[in-house]
């Protein structure tokens, strides 16, 4: 079986009672959290990976072939 490597956009942010958590905007109910930003993005791999595991060879290639699926994350400046 040939390996794929697959990019998923996260985002991560700082959570008002300590640490960090993180979702995939990809995929619905994927989230993860940690104390620091290295040990959040850990267990978002992780968390990506079981989530890939519990879907069906078909919901798989669905969302594989969707890739990428890059999300745009900018600044907006607001006069006030």
């Amino acid at each position: 079986m040939k390996t794929r490597v697959l990019d998923f956009d996260v985002v991560i942010a700082k959570d008002p009672d300590g640490g960090y958590y993180a979702y995939v905007p990809r995929l619905p109910g994927c989230y993860s959290q940690g104390e620091t930003v290295e040990e959040t993005l850990e267990n978002i791999k992780e968390a990506i990976e079981l989530y890939l595991e519990t879907l069906s060879d078909e919901e798989r290639e669905e969302i594989i072939s969707d890739l990428p699926n890059a999300i745009l994350l900018t600044k907006v400046e607001i006069n006030t």
